[in-house]
């Protein structure tokens, strides 16, 4: 019995040992934990993780582990991790607009992929919007700018039917004054952009096919207000001037607010676009409301599909204005100054700026910045990423305080647009209050 006692406790020891050193076997190598939000970036980012867990991963000897935050409050957590300055994940998720919140808690993306301005393998624009006080701080994996998206239906229609023609001439001459022929979306300013959603609007033209011409997204909203942008900087504004002082109170700013006011004021927009953002606008375009509309790059996919309405029947073209721009940012990663497995966290993020890397994240749904896969793409959006990104992207700042100046910009828009406040009063407004933003911040 005591023989048999021994014989099985010896079994049991070499049992425990033996899964001892298959559990060291397992883990042989350094867990990386990366922050990401939830979205169809993730989606994509977890196939290029598994990828690399069961390729490259191992012969680096590192393991990659996304922590998933929802989207919904998604900086407010990862902030909390930056002012307790965790060691607990390696890797931090960023932003063009947020990068300048962060520079305290990120180590420069040299320090993990020294070649990464002159492999090639992303655009160095993209790169560079994820910079501040001239250090570079992130690896760009998705581009968002903006597409002017219209029906190609109803656009070819009015560029080729006299009649059409001639209504649309009448109606810019007895609504806004103004002596104006039809011209291809790419070849718009404002007062053409006006001028066709007016053709468009039933209010003013009875036959039209939709309803408005346009849809705006003008809730209150920083990302709404990206998108307004456009407008400004078209028209020659901007949110600083040369000195670097806030440039909110000028004839730019007040005729940029009044094209949105104008739009909905006439009819040419819904009145409730003062509620409405990037969802909303989307299903007023799709449920055939609108012939035209400003929207993410990240739409086209959603509005030009085999599940939309209008599938096959959207075009693409730079946001109007006399001057061509799109505003622009970039999603990407950055490595945590206060990790402790910086060394294990550089090798994962050499491997996520190769091409191989960029290419899977591509296939999976991702957006990245990188020639060889937009240029070589046969998708129109793809293409029209590139070129934009290329001849007329701008990103007004990667400071401290984008979200701050984004937030009282908001305020002052919309309620313009929705008759609240007068343009003179918003710009006056606007240029105060950033500029005590900006003073209490330097203090």
């Amino acid at each position: 019995m005591i023989r048999r006692q021994r014989i099985g406790f010896v079994f049991v020891l070499l049992l425990v040992l033996a899964l001892g050193v298959v559990g060291a076997q397992a883990q042989d190598y350094t867990e990386v934990r990366m922050v990401y939000w939830t979205g169809p970036e993730s989606l994509a980012m977890a196939q290029v993780v598994d990828a690399y867990n069961a390729g490259q991963g191992v012969e680096d000897g590192v393991r990659v582990q996304l922590v998933l935050f929802g989207r919904e409050g998604f900086w407010e957590r990862q902030e909390a991790l930056i002012a307790a300055q965790s060691s607990d994940v390696d890797i931090f998720y960023t932003a063009s607009y947020y990068v300048g919140r962060q520079v305290g808690a990120l180590a420069p993306i040299t320090d993990a992929v020294p070649s990464i301005l002159e492999d090639g393998v992303l655009f160095p624009r993209s790169i560079e919007t994820l910079s501040a006080d001239g250090v570079l701080y992130g690896l760009p994996l998705d581009v968002s700018l903006h597409f002017m998206y219209y029906r190609t239906d109803l656009i070819d229609q009015l560029l080729s039917d006299a009649a059409w023609q001639e209504r649309y001439s009448q109606i810019a001459m007895d609504v806004l004054g103004l002596e104006l022929a039809p011209k291809a979306p790419a070849d718009w300013d404002w007062n053409d952009f006006k001028a066709a959603a007016l053709f468009f609007s039933r209010q003013y033209n009875p036959d039209s096919p939709v309803e408005y011409g346009t849809v705006l997204q003008a809730k209150n909203l920083v990302f709404n207000t990206m998108i307004w942008g456009n407008v400004l900087y078209s028209l020659g504004g901007s949110w600083f001037d040369a000195e670097g002082n806030p440039n909110f109170d000028t004839p730019e700013f007040r005729e940029a607010a009044m094209v949105y006011a104008d739009l909905i004021s006439l009819g040419a927009a819904p009145a409730a676009s003062t509620t409405f953002e990037y969802g909303e606008a989307n299903q007023a375009f799709m449920s055939e409301q609108a012939a035209f509309m400003l929207q993410w790059n990240a739409a086209f996919n959603e509005l030009n599909g085999p599940n939309s309405p209008i599938g096959g029947l959207v075009g693409i073209a730079p946001p109007a204005g006399p001057t061509k721009v799109t505003y622009s940012h970039a999603l990407g990663v950055a490595l945590n100054a206060n990790s402790e497995r910086k060394e294990a966290a550089s090798a994962w993020l050499r491997y996520l700026a190769t091409q191989d890397a960029i290419d899977a994240y591509a296939a999976a749904g991702g957006l990245p910045p990188s020639a060889a896969v937009l240029l070589e793409s046969d998708r129109a959006d793809f293409r029209a990423t590139a070129e934009y990104l290329d001849a007329f992207a701008y990103t007004p700042s990667t400071g401290a305080n984008v979200f701050g100046i984004l937030d009282i910009m908001s305020t002052n828009l919309s309620a313009v647009w929705a008759g609240q406040m007068d343009a003179d009063s918003a710009a006056v407004e606007t240029q105060a209050e950033v500029t005590e933003l900006l003073a209490s911040a330097g203090s």
